[in-house]
């Protein structure tokens, strides 16, 4: 049966913020049965999927431009984007996918996607836990949060730590997973209403409102008289520079997001690197894949966690695939209060 098929476009490679008008919502038929039919094959055959939920994430933006060097290609100009979903099976030419099927991986940014490269896809277990969750704090930036923190950040009991963007995706998990760790966990946002969230609902010890500080400098300085040990990096720029200056000897930075850079023509340089030096600061940035071998470990702890109440997580959920572009844009304005997620279709 064939059908008509709504997908995001992605017009030209860009420069700066993007837009909503740097993406273009097209029709397309694709037909619901995948042909040539040939027999189920694990190794090379495809499934199509109806796709259920789209995850929006800052490391989209680098996918607009023409740059090769990075450790995920381009997007390609004319074609869909692409990013992380929550789909249902609707045919299936491969053994390990059987319609019905509930997956998350790649995906493309479309109501039904034709997956050749299955390797990426993982199938979900239907459980208590929202399908969506499976986008956020049981998929990527979860598992970054958790690889990030305990396989880089290397943290020891009583230390103190400072997450930047921290009531985003990664950083509302790793705020808290510190604070399980019995650590002392400041964050900083950029709406009071953010702030207030970090403290009463994410139980962080304190957080403020970068946008209302004159002097991050100094706002370092009164959340930590005493220094920070560990900073979880998902900024970069200007507020990275003030944290080298208040780290104490021998601190860890785990450089995670730069979101602050992902807009800017040419990068900021760093003022105060040298304090890297003195103190003996540890600074290293990481993706998330090199740790792969530890998603169950991760699954297991995250998932035990929350269904005990000690993981909070917040979505920002947007209704609607013509509706992902703004969402996309809205990221990088701070518009998202949580992780930013498009649902496509309820079943």
């Amino acid at each position: 049966m064939e059908i008509m098929n709504k997908q995001i476009i992605l017009r030209d490679y860009i420069e700066g913020s993007p837009k909503e008008t740097d993406m273009t919502l097209e029709v397309a038929k694709i037909n619901l049965n995948i042909q040539p039919r040939s027999s189920p094959s694990s190794s090379g055959g495809a499934v199509l999927v109806k796709n259920l939920y789209l995850s929006c994430d800052p490391y989209m933006r680098g996918r607009m431009r023409n740059f090769h060097g990075s450790y995920i290609p381009p997007f390609s100009p004319g074609s869909v984007i692409e990013g992380f979903g929550v789909s249902k099976v609707v045919d299936s030419d491969n053994e390990n996918f059987k319609i019905g099927d509930i997956v998350t991986g790649m995906t493309g940014w479309e109501e039904y996607s034709l997956i050749h490269k299955t390797e990426s896809l993982r199938k979900i277990q239907s459980d208590d836990i929202p399908l969506s969750y499976h986008l956020g704090l049981l998929g990527m930036p979860g598992f970054t949060a958790y690889t990030g923190f305990y396989e880089v950040c290397c943290p020891k009991k009583g230390e103190y730590v400072f997450v930047s963007a921290a009531s985003g995706a990664v950083g509302q998990i790793v705020g808290q997973l510190a604070k399980l760790h019995g650590c002392y966990v400041v964050g900083s946002a950029g709406t009071s209403q953010k702030v207030d969230l970090l403290k009463n609902k994410f139980g962080f010890d304190d957080a403020f409102n970068y946008k209302e500080e004159s002097n991050i400098d100094a706002a370092l300085k009164r959340c930590f008289p005493q220094g920070i040990d560990i900073y979880f990096d998902n900024v970069g720029g200007e507020m990275l520079d003030a944290v080298l200056l208040n780290m104490r000897t021998h601190g860890r930075i785990t450089v995670c997001g730069m979101v602050s850079q992902l807009t800017l023509s040419y990068s900021e340089g760093l003022k105060n690197v040298y304090m890297l030096i003195p103190k003996r600061i540890k600074m290293q940035g990481f993706i998330q894949s090199d740790y792969l071998h530890l998603f169950p470990q991760f699954l297991k702890h995250i998932i035990d966690n929350y269904k005990q109440g000690k993981i909070i997580y917040i979505e920002d959920m947007n209704e609607g695939l013509e509706n992902a572009p703004s969402a996309l844009v809205g990221l990088f304005s701070g518009k998202n209060v949580g992780k930013q997620v498009i649902r496509v279709a309820h079943s």
